[in-house]
């Protein structure tokens, strides 16, 4: 094997040694500075839009997650629903490669099928939602008898512990980030659950009575309660990096806890350490997806001389390549 085959023989080696210029040098500035926070002593907070559980962003991510080199997440309810759906129903999806060129009767006969497609892949209903659905609801059944209110992961983490689940797991629990999560006892904030299948189910059992009522699962103004307690913990003695994949709610949340804790509360606290965005939004200032890092400078939320980087590209290429950096693989 020649010198130069062994200096790229590992996705590190092989990033630094091909990613030298303009967006693919951002890749290796961002892992970089990654790893010198983690150095340092500092923490990783990871956010995650989009549909990235069904991209199977587990793979990388839940080592990252076992390897203590992230600490806290924020995701769509959406992500957290389709971790345990691709973990139990995974055998029963269905990948469409051409799916830039179906007509709408072939949309049709997908839905007829009760496949739910996102982008190339299509979720089963009844193998993955009804099947989560039935576990799900004896949960919320439970708390309403026992009088409790949990946030929706830690529904996801009652679930999880179900003995009997395991045996219906078609992909290998490692690839699983919630498992990763619920190991290291992560917090995980979901704003807007509602807007998931899981949202949307616990409104139609609310609706057909089949639990009396909808504070079973705490909101987002909760949600944002416990984040300022958890961020000031965190930060108390080193820096709090932020690791944001997409754009939207899951992004725009929790980075405005520390304009909240400055401004509105008017107590002081550390500025996010370091900020990374992977998108493919057009940039536009003002934008929750768009927005470039020095814009929050103006918010409160970054620091003139926080590291930040922007990574103009898809995230399912991009963040498991940062993952495997950062992990040294």
């Amino acid at each position: 094997m020649s010198a130069e085959t062994q200096k790229a023989s590992s996705i590190k080696e092989f990033i630094k040694n091909n990613y030298r210029h303009f967006n693919s040098a951002v890749v290796v500035d961002a892992s970089e500075a990654w790893i010198d926070l983690l150095n340092q002593g500092g923490k990783m907070f990871l956010t995650m839009a989009g549909a990235m559980s069904t991209a199977e962003l587990g793979i990388s991510l839940a080592e990252l997650i076992r390897q203590d080199k992230v600490h806290g997440i924020c995701t769509t309810g959406a992500n957290l629903e389709e971790d345990v759906f691709n973990l139990v129903a995974h055998d029963y999806y269905k990948r469409v490669p051409g799916y830039r060129h179906l007509t709408a009767e072939q949309e049709l006969e997908l839905c007829a099928q009760g496949l739910n497609r996102v982008t190339d892949t299509c979720i089963p209903e009844e193998e993955a939602m009804r099947r989560i659905e039935k576990r799900v609801l004896k949960l919320w059944k439970k708390a309403e008898a026992e009088g409790k209110r949990y946030f929706p992961y830690e529904y996801m983490y009652q679930l999880l512990d179900q003995e009997d689940l395991v045996d219906i797991f078609q992909i290998d629990p490692k690839d699983s980030w919630l498992i990763a999560a619920k190991e290291k006892n992560l917090p995980i904030f979901t704003p807007g659950w509602e807007d998931s299948t899981l949202g949307n189910i616990f409104v139609s059992n609310f609706q057909r009575k089949k639990i009396n009522s909808l504070q079973l699962v705490k909101s987002g103004l909760e949600q944002m309660d416990v984040l300022i307690g958890w961020y000031k913990e965190m930060t108390k003695d080193k820096l709090l990096g932020f690791f944001q994949i997409g754009g939207g709610i899951a992004g725009d949340f929790p980075i405005c806890v520390v304009p909240l804790i400055q401004q509105d509360l008017k107590e002081e606290c550390r500025l996010w350490g370091y900020f990374c965005q992977i998108s493919d939004s057009t940039t536009s200032y003002g934008s929750y997806s768009g927005a470039v890092p020095n814009e929050k400078i103006t918010w409160g939320k970054l620091d003139k001389d926080t590291p930040s980087f922007i990574i103009e590209s898809d995230a399912t290429i991009v963040a498991p390549l940062i993952f495997n950096y950062v992990l040294g693989n």
